[in-house]
């Protein structure tokens, strides 16, 4: 997802700083996008770690002076690379604390942690947007509903409630930031093919990513404190 939004990002001009845990892979996740025309950089960052953090928001001030997008990607299931139908170390009645935590430090605090860090880069875009990636899994009224999509996956105690807090956490970064001409909104790319869900997601990160660049180029009279899809606005 992560690579799909940057190579959409860099076709539609953008100069894009692609960051990943591993260097070898954010290189090599730049150095794709740039075979296909794009302008895009690797930047060492881990959102649980805020030393990385700060480096990379260094790295971005000493090279370009501001940042309009910042597309908060990274996360977690905390059940490792399989199929929804089969993380039943998510059902909440035998859930690990040790793993909610650790879900929620990347779903959640690492968002925190990133969006304060680039908050400076950002005020000096004038048009500045933030896209906080989130998951059906997360609406409330979606899980909620026994007859609904979700109704035959695993229960889950850590992935589910990360991207409510999340969708919880875009509103009040929006409401904050509204006044300053920011745009923060939720985006919910579908049920894609990726290590995540153990590739049995049916839509292609291309097609996932399109309701995050949507989000990351709205016009200046676009939603904000949002949660969409493609098609349209999802409930909470």
């Amino acid at each position: 997802m992560g690579r799909a939004t940057a190579e959409r990002l860099a076709a539609l001009g953008m100069t894009v700083l692609i960051s990943a845990r591993d260097p070898r892979r954010g290189e090599e996740a730049a150095a794709a996008v740039r075979a296909t025309g794009g302008v895009a950089h690797a930047v060492a960052l881990d959102v649980t770690d805020p030393a990385t953090v700060e480096q990379a928001a260094r790295l971005a001030e000493e090279r370009f002076g501001h940042l309009d997008v910042l597309v908060n990607n990274a996360g977690i299931t905390g059940s490792g690379q399989v199929s929804p139908e089969d993380a039943v170390d998510q059902i909440p009645s035998s859930v690990d604390l040790d793993m909610v935590r650790e879900v929620f430090e990347t779903n959640v605090f690492g968002v925190i942690a990133v969006t304060n860090a680039m908050l400076p880069l950002l005020r000096r875009s004038p048009a500045p947007r933030i896209v906080n990636v989130s998951s059906s899994a997360g609406s409330l009224t979606i899980a909620g509903d026994p007859d609904g999509p979700l109704a035959s996956l695993v229960s889950s105690a850590a992935y589910s409630p990360s991207k409510t807090a999340l969708n919880a956490l875009t509103v009040q970064y929006a409401n904050e930031l509204r006044k300053d001409g920011f745009l923060v909104n939720a985006a919910d790319p579908g049920f894609v093919d990726t290590e995540i869900n153990n590739h049995t997601g049916f839509l292609t990160p291309a097609q996932g990513a399109a309701v995050v660049a949507g989000l990351a180029t709205l016009d200046a009279d676009g939603p904000t404190a949002g949660f969409f899809s493609a098609d349209g606005p999802e409930p909470w």
